[in-house]
Order: C-alpha cells, then structure tokens, then sequence
C-alpha cells in the first residue's frame, strides 16, 4: 500500500482518480478548496486549503509516496483579469513550484504533474500527431503555464533528487464532464441540423477512466521516473464521426449537413467562438511511448468511454 497526496482531489479527473487509488488499497490524502464543493470522495483524507496555504501542504506531503498535482487555474470563459498570464502563473506556476519544494523536503519519492496538450500546441498538422519530441509551442496563457510548470519541477528534480513524471492529456471526456466535451453533448442531444459533415478533422480523446489508471501506473511505476509522456484513448476520429457516435447513443437523430469546413473555422476565431475552433481542429497525439515504456494500455476503448458518458447525460444532466 503507498500514500498519496492529490491535489484537486474533488474535481472531475481528481475524484475519479482518489476512487480509483482507493479501491486499490492505497492510502489517499485530498486537498480540497471549501468554496469549491465538487464531487465527495468516500474514504479520503480531506485537507481543506490552497496552494497558498504552506502548513497544509507540507501535511499532505508528510510521509506521501507521490504527490499527484491536479489543482489549477482552468481555461476560463468569460476572463475577468487584466493579465491573465499572470494569474494562470501565480497558481499554476508558484503554486506548483511550491508544492513540488515543500514535497521534496517532506522526502516525496515522486511528483506527478497533470500538464496539457497545449503545451506541445493548440493543433496539430495533417497526419503529424504530437509526440513528447515535439518542441513545446504553448499558446494560451494556461498553456504557458503549464510549460513553465514543467520547467520549474525539472528544476527542483535536478537539485534535490525529486522524481517527476509529466502527462499531458488532450480533452478529457466521462460523466460529469466540464467544459467544451459538455457543450458537444448539449449540442448533439438538440438534434439540430448543424453544418459539420464536411468537417474531416482528426481529434485524439481520452476517457476520464483511462486517464486516472495512466496516472496511477505513473505514480507507482519505477519506470515512469523522470518522463513526460502523452496520452490518450488511442482511437483517433473526426468532430462529425464523434457527434455521430454521440447520437447514435443517445438515441437521437444526427442531422449533420455538408457544408465547406474553412467557414466554419474561420467563425471558430471570432471573439466568443473559441470553443468552436477547438472542436473542429486536428488534435492527434501519439501515445506510443507510455505504452512502450510502461507497458500501459487503455484499459476502456472509445467506445465503452463514450457510451458511459452518454448514459450519464442522459440520466443526470438532462431535466
């Protein structure tokens, strides 16, 4: 049995992640931000505070295996900052830089860094999947952050011995999921005429079960000391097959139109269409050297995450 300290424990990837860690047996310490209810984990060592609060990180790392650092500032819609780069650094970049410091002084074995696609880019080009080879080319300000992230734990690493392992997953999908995989589901579930046949991008996946047993093999895997690895559900497919696939499970119609795809990504760069563009851009990932490396294979297909997924909606977020 091993210890862990997660951060960002009550989230959506967090809670699926302590449940998994639990019922193997592991001991799970969870730091949790009162003022952000999410999602109750039975069997879990609640620490309630932020990235800010030193006592109460040096706590959860006291006596941890790993420390699995999910806790950030997400994208954020409607942005009210001046500078958001600032903002995203002082959680995402000192917050991390903190923990990772507090964790190497309580003699934590391993630091594990939930990362972003974004690093490697906000697309990739036509059958060019992004590997971990690839140059970073963050573009947001979450994306820069993260990269920086990155940086400083290496820093830590190279000065106190502290292990780390980088994931960097595309957009995660599952029940109770957030952000733009929601507004897909809300959109399919209308069952409106949209102009997305002729879409023929290619997106790379990853099922929140699939990404939490990811995590858990790298906090727990000798061989995952000192990587970054890319990660996905293997199963690459377009924005108008995924919509399809949706329907189909949803038991709706899928009324999806021809329609010239360079319109419908051009309106995706118009102020409030963001999340447009990023549902009907290429986003491949390669995940070969995880599974070379640990051995590691997801254990759902795509099929069964989506599945899952709908179900969800169907039951829950629908009135």
């Amino acid at each position: 049995m091993s210890t862990f300290f997660v951060t960002g424990s009550n989230g959506f990837v967090g809670s699926a992640l302590c449940n998994r860690l639990l019922s193997q047996g592991h001991r799970v310490r969870g730091l949790v931000q009162p003022s952000f209810p999410g999602y109750p984990v039975t069997g879990l060592e609640i620490l309630e505070g932020s990235l800010e609060d030193c006592e109460v990180l040096k706590r959860g790392a006291e006596g941890a295996d790993a420390v699995i650092h999910l806790a950030a500032r997400a994208h954020v819609l409607k942005e009210t900052e001046t500078d958001p780069l600032i903002a995203f650094r002082a959680v995402n970049v000192e917050g991390t830089r903190r923990l990772a410091e507090l964790a190497a002084k309580a003699g934590v074995r391993r630091f594990v860094l939930m990362s972003s696609i974004g690093v490697n880019g906000e697309s990739s080009a036509p059958g060019a999947a992004f590997s971990e080879k690839d140059p970073p080319r963050p573009e947001s300000p979450y994306a820069i952050s993260k990269r920086e992230a990155e940086v400083a734990i290496r820093q830590i690493s190279s000065s106190t011995g502290l292990e780390f392992t980088f994931l960097r997953p595309p957009l995660v999908y599952g029940p109770r999921c957030p952000g733009n995989f929601l507004r897909l589901l809300k959109l399919v579930k209308l069952g409106l005429p949209l102009p997305f046949a002729s879409v023929s991008n290619r997106r790379s996946l990853i099922y929140v079960e699939n990404l939490v047993d990811a995590i858990s093999s790298c906090a727990l895997s000798p061989a995952a000391a000192n990587q970054l690895f890319l990660v996905s559900d293997g199963e690459d497919l377009s924005t108008a097959e995924l919509m399809r696939r949706l329907a189909r499970l949803m038991e709706v119609p899928s009324r999806l139109l021809p329609f010239p795809a360079a319109p419908i990504l051009a309106a995706g760069k118009l102020p409030g269409l963001r999340a447009l563009d990023k549902l009907l851009g290429s986003l491949e990932v390669n995940s070969a050297r995880i599974r070379e490396t640990l051995g590691w294979r997801p254990p759902y297909s795509l099929e069964q995450g989506l599945s899952a997924t709908a179900q969800w909606y169907e039951v829950t977020a629908i009135p």
